[in-house]
């Protein structure tokens, strides 16, 4: 049934080669092969021996130009050190392709998003533009506008007059629950380790942070910049702890630089985390959990984060309005911080 060229070579098997073996239309072969379409489970079946026997499986490039739609999804990626964002991609792949979307990776960071290749990215015919914990430029997003290519960004809010959608945390609500954690513990010494200066989640955390600080008669935080890695919030901590005056409660823009914090307190300054200074993360990682860290933390579902921007994926590539949606979590509680005799 495998065609040969003429040099007696196997050729690809198509879908034509496939309907003839199977004995069906090649229009249920394409359907066979289109998730959620019709088609009998009997035909499916007989359709998916002969594809195997054959060794056949579907052109995606003919197929979306065809149909005018790919069904990849650009995912601009920076820093997967960072558990949070590895756990958060690997969860979006498999999602995706629960509902027939492929991913297609591109390299980025906030430092180099001004020069992420937009032409060549959207050379793919990309059904949709992730982005993730990324920012977009001005030049990108009207590239994506033209080409018609919808944007959404993951773990960032998109600016309101803009045509992105976005998922994100609740930094503002979890900015004032960790302060007002450490504030009801009797703490007086408050510092935030940050991470990079162009993140608007880190600044978001930080402001919600110092304003429910300031709101109850309590003094700012000390801020040292953390970059949002574990060698740099190591650097920040001992700048902290340093400090004449060092302070007594830490509040770390996301769980990796928590998790460097304890480390470096413990190790070098053999400090009591949970008694003698109190450290507290936001996301909640896998590592946040474990005993060695006990990590007291704002915890965001990373499930609900990824359910509702598989959902907004598919509203933006079917001709939805932008969506812009905030997913709130909770305070953690476990035993790097000290726990107020109000929670006991």
């Amino acid at each position: 049934m495998t065609r040969r060229n003429d040099d007696d070579l196997p050729s690809i098997a198509t879908a034509g080669d496939v309907a003839q073996l199977a004995n069906v239309s090649q229009s249920a072969v394409s359907r066979a092969f289109t998730p959620g379409a019709s088609v009998a489970p009997e035909t499916r079946k007989r359709i998916m021996a002969a594809a195997e026997k054959l060794g056949y499986s579907p052109d995606m490039i003919a197929r979306s130009l065809m149909r005018g739609r790919s069904s990849i999804v650009g995912v601009g990626v920076g820093n997967l050190a960072n558990p949070f964002l590895s756990a958060a991609l690997d969860l979006l792949v498999s999602r995706l392709a629960e509902v027939g979307l492929r991913v297609l990776l591109f390299p980025t960071d906030d430092t180099s998003v001004t020069n992420f290749p937009g032409r060549e990215v959207l050379q793919y015919r990309l059904d949709a533009l992730l982005m993730l914990a990324t920012a977009v430029s001005p030049r990108l997003a009207e590239q994506c506008a033209r080409a018609r290519v919808p944007v959404v960004l993951f773990n960032r809010q998109a600016p309101e007059d803009g045509d992105a959608s976005s998922i994100s945390g609740d930094n503002e609500g979890g900015g004032r629950s960790v302060a007002a954690f450490p504030a009801a513990g009797q703490h007086e010494r408050f510092a935030y380790i940050s991470g990079i200066e162009a993140s608007l989640a880190s600044q978001e955390r930080e402001a919600a942070f110092s304003a429910y600080l300031l709101e109850n008669g309590l003094a700012p935080p000390v801020v040292e910049q953390g970059e949002f890695t574990y060698q740099g919030a190591a650097a920040a901590t001992r700048r902290l702890l340093l400090r004449k005056e060092r302070p007594d409660a830490i509040f770390c823009a996301n769980d990796l630089t928590a998790i460097a914090a304890i480390d470096v307190s413990r190790t070098e300054f053999g400090l009591s985390v949970g008694r003698d200074v109190s450290i507290v993360g936001f996301d909640d990682i896998a590592l946040a959990g474990w005993p060695s860290y006990s990590l007291t933390t704002y915890g965001l579902s990373t499930k609900q984060l990824v359910d509702e921007t598989v959902a907004t994926i598919q509203a933006v590539r079917n001709g939805s309005q932008p969506r812009r949606t905030i997913v709130t979590g909770g305070l953690v509680i476990r035993s790097s911080a000290r726990v107020p005799q109000s929670v006991l």
